[in-house]
């Protein structure tokens, strides 16, 4: 059996459109525009045809996605989770700079 991998490297400088995000998300347009008006998710751009995500955002619709089909949360709660998240990741990283 020969399976085939494929592998997409998530950095700070690689943006993708809204088609891409749904294809590497396996996710509905309306889904990522659900969550941008929720605030989980802050692209660049001015309407969903000029928007562009980084990887922060992948991982955060993947974070998202998880919350929701593994721990039933709503979409409001996935975003004040996420932010909580990301504080907590924050701290953690000021935490180890102190000697």
């Amino acid at each position: 059996m020969n399976d085939e991998y494929r592998c997409i490297v998530l950095d700070d400088t690689t943006t993708w459109g809204i088609t891409e995000v749904c294809t590497l998300c396996r996710v509905e347009s309306e889904v990522v525009c659900e969550m941008v008006n929720e605030g989980v998710l802050v692209p660049e751009g001015t309407s969903p045809e000029t928007w562009r995500f980084n990887g922060v955002a992948i991982k955060r619709i993947q974070v998202t996605l998880r919350l929701q089909n593994d721990l039933r949360v709503n979409l409001p709660g996935a975003a004040l989770a996420l932010d909580l998240l990301e504080e907590l990741e924050e701290l953690r990283a000021l935490l180890k700079q102190i000697p």
